[in-house]
């Protein structure tokens, strides 16, 4: 069975208040991006069965408005703490316990981990754009996977793209 991963870094976040990083919100910019993107998602056929978000704010925030706009049920996000903070190998065993009936996986989530494991997945196949960005916030990448999840490692998904929400704007 063919599956895909998508992976959506979050948002563009709020610096203007006096909040930890876990709680930091999106700014306003970070919410249309995240809805666009989902609208996006949604216009490409790219819908999820299976969402897995890190519980910080900026984080599910982006998961909740993208999927809003997929009309992906909210109550089906499903938060993990690792997420926040991970690298790739512990992206990569998150993304390994996802049940085998699962077909299209959306991991929302953030960078440094995020690059890495873009990086990770299909080294070869991933170039670099000029800005040195591979994931700005709310980008999204998009893998093609012929194993089952659990067999996922360095170099067995294609690439198929990258996403910028900014490529999106529009006015």
């Amino acid at each position: 069975m063919q599956r895909e991963l998508l992976i959506l870094r979050h948002g563009k976040s709020d610096w203007s208040r006096p909040v930890d990083d876990f709680h930091r919100p999106l700014k306003k910019r970070g919410r249309k991006n995240a809805t666009q993107m989902g609208s996006w998602m949604a216009g490409q056929g790219l819908q999820p069965d299976y969402v897995i978000s890190s519980p910080a704010v900026r984080a599910l925030e982006t998961a909740r408005l993208a999927c809003s706009a997929m009309q992906f049920p909210l109550e089906r996000i499903r938060e993990k703490a690792v997420v926040y903070e991970a690298d790739e190998v512990q992206l990569l065993q998150v993304v390994r316990s996802v049940p085998k009936k699962i077909k299209r996986l959306l991991l929302v989530g953030h960078n440094t981990g995020m690059e890495d494991f873009v990086l990770y997945l299909g080294a070869k196949a991933v170039h670099w754009p000029e800005d040195g960005k591979l994931m700005p916030t709310a980008a999204l990448a998009r893998f093609r996977v012929e194993k089952p999840w659990s067999a996922l490692g360095a170099d067995t998904a294609q690439f198929l793209f990258i996403q910028r929400a900014r490529l999106l704007e529009v006015g």
